[in-house]
């Protein structure tokens, strides 16, 4: 099994900055891709950022001002949230499409879901 766990959440200020952290364990595994989507009340989720094999995208809300990142050797991915804006509050999932070795096929993983609320 593999498990997502993340962390970084918070309170922050209009014009703010937060880095989530998301690190993957369990069974071995490669990655395939990984990114954030985030819900807020009331609303879908929606896609923040991915990482597929080197490509990235944003979506336009965010681009500018979120940066996805991964530590390859940590099976760690983040994302640097700059700019922070009081509609970017929401709960923030990180996702993991992974290759586990156990049982020979692709699955995708999902983290527990951290808050972000931007509000002064």
């Amino acid at each position: 099994q593999v498990q997502l766990v993340e962390s970084g959440g918070g309170l922050v200020q209009p014009g703010g900055s937060l880095r989530l952290s998301c690190a993957a364990s369990g069974s071995a595994f490669s990655i395939n891709a990984m990114g954030w989507y985030r819900q807020a009340p009331g609303k879908q989720r929606e896609l923040v950022a991915t990482n597929r094999r080197g490509s990235i995208n944003y979506a336009d809300s965010v681009k500018g001002r979120f940066t996805i990142s991964r530590d390859t050797a940590k099976n760690t991915v983040y994302l640097q949230m700059n700019s922070l804006k009081p509609e970017d509050t929401a709960v923030y999932y990180c996702n993991m499409d992974l290759w586990v070795l156990a049982v020979q096929r692709s699955s995708e993983y999902w983290g527990q879901g951290t808050q972000v609320t931007v509000s002064s």
